[in-house]
């Protein structure tokens, strides 16, 4: 009980929390990036105008933050880096595209800019690609 209670994390339990934040929410993500990878044609032309760019542009961003920075974070391979876009990303969710609903409307890409921020902050863990390049 009192091992439960006390505020010490081991090495070996913040390697392994680490591991488990970029598994799941890169993969998550990924799930996300693929949809719309897959559907390109289709959501081109109507996918949210961030800036002014246009939708395809918009697009295109989204892709590269939702498929490739999500890989980049599974594999813990410049994994700051990677959680860059991806905030940013959750940030436009959050306050552009879901601007006309109440904060709590966007809960999930809350919860997914919260974990890459967490990321960026702590970085990879040991098991990680970063990790083995130092070494």
């Amino acid at each position: 009980m009192k091992k439960l209670l006390s505020t010490r994390y081991s090495a070996g339990g913040f390697n392994l929390s680490m591991l488990l934040l970029r598994l799941v929410f890169g993969l998550l993500m990924l799930k996300h990036g693929m949809g719309k990878l897959m559907n390109f044609s289709t959501l081109q032309g109507t996918f949210y105008n961030f800036l002014g760019m246009g939708p395809k542009a918009g697009l295109l961003l989204t892709i590269f933050a939702e498929v490739f920075c999500s890989l980049f974070i599974v594999l813990g391979l410049f994994t700051r880096l990677a959680a860059i876009p991806l905030i940013i990303l959750t940030f436009v969710i959050i306050f552009s595209v879901g601007k006309n609903k109440p904060i709590l409307d966007s809960e999930l890409a809350i919860l997914f800019c919260t974990a890459y921020i967490v990321l960026l902050f702590c970085g990879p863990g040991k098991v990680s690609v970063d990790s083995l390049m130092k070494n």
